[in-house]
């Protein structure tokens, strides 16, 4: 993977402010804001560079709107100025006080960087510093040195989410709104790094070659700790072998480098659960909107578990979640119309930015207008429409079980007979792709792409239900119960949720005027998540598995807001590879990234479905 997060991330950045048909671009903001740039001194005597854009009219004082980045405050030089401000164009013409600062240690800022930092609750001494406290500081310097209103606010998408969210805990009081979106929250057991224990290879692989290597003597870019150059990832992570040499030169020789840190906790230590923001949010008290997608290949579970937190520790808060059919920051575009196959039928960003986030900001910050959107404004696809909650998931979620059957079905009702069991072999060797596209990079497009290619193979084992007679919709978390039993002694398990199109169905071509796109029978994927099973009974203590020996696996899937329309089918895929998305497991249990190419052998893996041991997934039915 050629960077492709980083690069993406940067890109819709940079769109933050455009909005249909007002694009703003670098002259509009010369004329009309006054660029200066800031060392502001933290509490510790570490300086951060600090970027502050003021609207030339200073008729009136302008609340403050700010970001805090890891990716650049660029460009630098007071006289050259970005191409956009703020999260979008309707708030830039609005006129705020917008402020970008590059995080500690990264890019011109002083300090030491340190990934998602561990939050200090009990700060002792001025020593004792986090986002929390260099969030705070920074307040503090421009409510004395800008002319503002008093209130400020705070925006950021991934890991400027992060920051967001960070800035929560022990906020100062002039931080009256704040939006999360698709913040990182905790790596291990759902954003970035690792999923329920199981090694984002490509993902991390590519952003960490050049996010944290040698800085530039300037300050203004890093050097990469290699360049990897290849056009099909599976192949080239096939033929990579185990991961134990990219801790050597040519690869992350740096001991300190971030790859070193992530692959050397591959356990749910302390080192993961200091850096878990979610236990910190408490008692929070500025308004909070949290936004996420459901196309998010990154932070769709950060988005969730974010509002989740602050719902749970902070009773009497004001909280808000908005979960789009978005990919990673997808609501800062241009614009929305659809995604995979998917056609939404309206511009679904000119919506949430102009009615949903600029009323959140202008109604906190400026006083201005009202804001009464719903705690929970989510879009169902499938059916393609807003729908409005009081809380998440909706009270009408009903848990309905679905057991798989012989011969691949999938009911409510529990079958009593016996037999029941599917058989699969997983080899390391052939793992199964995670798309059917051959690409240097990955397909965004995964999270929605017909799964034929994958349900054809053996080592993928499929159940599904009858036709639907009525529409079913599926809204909050899925979870899957898993008997299970191997002649190996560890092995993943990647659930997949998948829409069944009926023979004969279309949907709109994606370009205008082209022709519609045949559905015949298309396995849409809904959701999916991977488990490692080592992990099935504790992220901090693994397990082997014993030998023929049955046990439970319940893999947790991230919300869902779907419906599945009549005549379509619900299908649940069961496999044991998603590579090179995720990394080839041994199927022996051990440290992978220790694992020799002799340790990876192929294992026989049986999902049960019977009375005495029965697979099932429950399911979020709207009642």
């Amino acid at each position: 993977m050629k960077r492709n997060v980083l690069l993406y991330l940067l890109f819709l950045l940079s769109w933050a402010a455009v909005a249909q048909n007002s694009a703003p671009d670098t002259s509009w903001i010369k004329t009309n804001y006054t660029k200066t740039e800031q060392y502001i001194t933290m509490r510790d005597g570490v300086k951060l560079f600090t970027a502050i854009y003021t609207p030339k009219d200073d008729s009136q004082t302008y609340p403050i709107i700010m970001q805090r980045t890891p990716y650049s405050v660029r460009p630098y030089g007071e006289s050259n100025y970005r191409r956009s401000l703020g999260p979008n164009a309707y708030l830039m013409r609005e006129k705020y006080i917008f402020v970008y600062q590059d995080a500690r240690g990264r890019y011109k800022s002083e300090g030491n960087f340190r990934e998602m930092t561990p939050a200090i609750e009990n700060k002792k001494s001025n020593n004792d510093v986090d986002e929390s406290s260099d969030t705070y500081d920074t307040v503090e310097w421009l409510l004395k040195n800008t002319k503002n209103n008093g209130k400020v606010g705070q925006w950021g998408i991934s890991f400027p989410g992060y920051y967001s969210s960070a800035g929560l805990p022990d906020a100062h009081p002039a931080m009256a709104a704040v939006s999360p979106q698709a913040p990182m929250s905790d790596e291990f057991i759902g954003d970035d790094c690792y999923h329920n224990g199981a090694f984002f290879l490509m993902d991390n692989f590519g952003f960490y070659s050049g996010f944290d290597g040698p800085k530039t003597k300037d300050g203004t870019g890093y050097l990469s700790h290699f360049n990897a150059e290849y056009n099909d990832a599976y192949k080239y992570f096939l033929d990579f072998g185990p991961l134990k040499k990219t801790n050597a030169a040519p690869y992350f020789a740096d001991p300190n480098s971030i790859w070193r840190q992530t692959t050397a906790h591959p356990v749910y230590d302390e080192f993961w659960q200091s850096r878990n923001i979610k236990k910190h949010l408490k008692n929070i008290k500025p308004a909070v909107l949290v936004v996420g997608g459901w196309f998010d290949a990154e932070d769709l579970y950060g988005a969730l578990k974010t509002y989740a937190a602050i719902e749970k520790q902070s009773p009497g808060n004001n909280n808000r979640l908005v979960m789009g059919p978005w990919t990673h920051g997808g609501w800062a575009a241009p614009s929305w119309r659809g995604f995979a196959q998917y056609q939404f039928g309206t511009d679904v960003n000119k919506y949430y930015q102009e009615e949903i986030e600029t009323k959140f900001f202008n109604f906190y910050l400026k006083g201005k207008g009202t804001f009464e959107q719903s705690e929970v404004t989510v879009f169902e696809t499938g059916s393609n429409q807003w729908k409005y909650y009081q809380q998440w998931p909706p009270v009408n979620s009903q848990p309905t079980t679905y057991y798989f059957t012989k011969n691949g079905g999938m009911d409510v009702e529990r079958q009593l007979s016996e037999p029941g069991s599917t058989t699969y072999e997983s080899d390391p060797a052939k793992p199964v792709p995670y798309t059917n596209v051959i690409s240097g990079h990955r397909n965004n497009e995964y999270m929605a792409e017909d799964q034929r290619f994958a349900s054809r193979r053996p080592d993928v084992v499929s159940f599904q239900t009858d036709t639907l007679t009525e529409d079913l919709t599926l809204t909050g978390e899925i979870v899957a119960h898993l008997m299970v039993s191997m002649t190996g002694s560890d092995a993943d398990f990647i659930v997949k949720v998948i829409d069944v199109w009926p023979a004969g169905s279309t949907v709109p071509a994606v370009q205008e005027g082209g022709k519609p796109v045949i559905m015949d029978d298309y396995q849409q994927m809904v959701r999916a998540e991977v488990l490692r099973g080592k992990f099935r009974n504790s992220f901090s203590k693994p397990e082997p598995f014993v030998k023929g020996k049955i046990e439970k696996v319940t893999v947790k899937l991230n919300e869902v807001a779907h419906t599945f329309k009549k005549g379509h089918r619900v299908m649940v895929q069961v496999q044991s590879s998603w590579f090179p998305l995720v990394d080839r497991n041994p199927q022996k249990f051990m440290n992978i990234f220790e694992a020799s190419e002799s340790d990876f052998q192929k294992s026989e893996i049986t999902i049960h479905h019977n009375a005495r041991n029965p697979s099932s997934i429950t399911l979020p039915v709207m009642r």
